[in-house]
């Protein structure tokens, strides 16, 4: 197999990790294939380019110097702020041209948006970090967001969700090129999950907890927040707020973009996670309070929602005692 190179395409304000991580696991796959495979570079708008936590990176190549043909995999890096960033022109032409050129190309993380730009993405699903959905879908409303993916692959386009997900994309990448057990091994040697549990939006802060919409909604949001233990059928939240079943649940749509039902589940699970992460209360507690009812239910809820069991989302993100 003939040497692959691995480009990362990278802007002023690059989180480092974006490069690093999935560099690292290049490296360590070329230690054990026991010959190089991979070559990774930097490739920038210009040679000196600043990373987010303020180190300086040297790009090994400028973008017209990138010969055309010659890349195997080509990954744009992102930057905390890229939702808000102003597209660059240059770096849009580069890519689209490019990307396609590429056996296999990408983002990681905030590298989405330079990368959504170009059209490339248009009606695919990619993933993107949770707290990018929104943003992706209002400015790019042709693309599909996976909001739970870690990692998505749409024939030659992959996607990574955020930072740290570049290295599990690394990792998928190897798994293709060189096998099961080279790309195992690599995940031991670094320690990191071979296959990471559940999806991202384990990780995601909670904001159903914020009532949204007009008053009379707000209300009942409100009163479910404080008692998410009580009744919340249709028919009894229509009681609470003197409307026609069918109203409550066109006022929730159009509001929340969420049935009645969905949104009393998501934010009796927003609950569950903050009593799972704040103490030590037993699961048939933690469900009772955030009005579950049984464990089974919220162990059910918990895997649909997030990907993981309650005891297993305490042991990542409960506090330590």
């Amino acid at each position: 197999m003939t040497e692959l190179l691995i480009v990362f395409v990278a802007s002023d304000g690059v989180q480092l990790m974006d490069i690093a991580g999935p560099a690292d696991v290049f490296a360590e796959a070329n230690t054990l294939h026991g010959r190089p495979l991979y070559r990774s570079v930097i490739v920038g708008g210009k040679r000196d380019i600043r990373s987010s936590c303020g180190f300086s990176l040297r790009a090994d190549l400028l973008l017209s110097d990138v010969g055309t043909g010659c890349v195997d995999t080509l990954l744009v890096a992102g930057s905390p702020d890229a939702a808000t960033r102003p597209s660059d022109p240059v770096l849009t032409g580069w890519l689209r041209q490019e990307a396609p050129r590429a056996r296999r190309f990408g983002s990681i993380c905030g590298g989405v948006f330079p990368l959504a730009e170009t059209g490339l993405l248009d009606g695919q699903t990619i993933a993107a970090h949770w707290a990018d959905v929104d943003s992706v879908r209002q400015q790019f409303p042709a693309v599909t967001v996976d909001a739970d993916a870690i990692v998505r692959e749409e024939g030659a386009l992959r996607t990574a969700a955020g930072v740290s997900s570049g290295l599990d994309l690394a990792l998928a990448l190897v798994r293709e090129d060189l096998g099961e057990r080279i790309a195992r091994d690599v995940a031991r040697q670094l320690v990191l999950f071979y296959k990471r549990p559940g999806g991202q939006l384990q990780y995601s802060r909670q904001r159903e907890l914020s009532p949204a919409g007009r008053s009379v909604l707000q209300s009942l949001q409100r009163r479910i927040m404080q008692q998410p233990d009580a009744e919340y059928s249709v028919k009894a939240m229509a009681e609470m707020m003197t409307l026609e079943r069918r109203q409550v649940t066109r006022l929730f749509a159009q509001e929340t973009g969420l049935s009645p039902a969905r949104w009393v589940e998501q934010t009796r699970l927003a609950i569950a996670r903050g009593l799972l992460e704040d103490g030590r209360k037993p699961p048939k507690v933690v469900a009772a309070a955030a009005g579950f009812g049984s464990v089974r239910i919220l162990r059910r809820v918990f895997q649909h929602h997030l990907g993981v069991t309650p005891a297993e989302y305490r042991k990542r993100f409960g506090q330590l005692r």
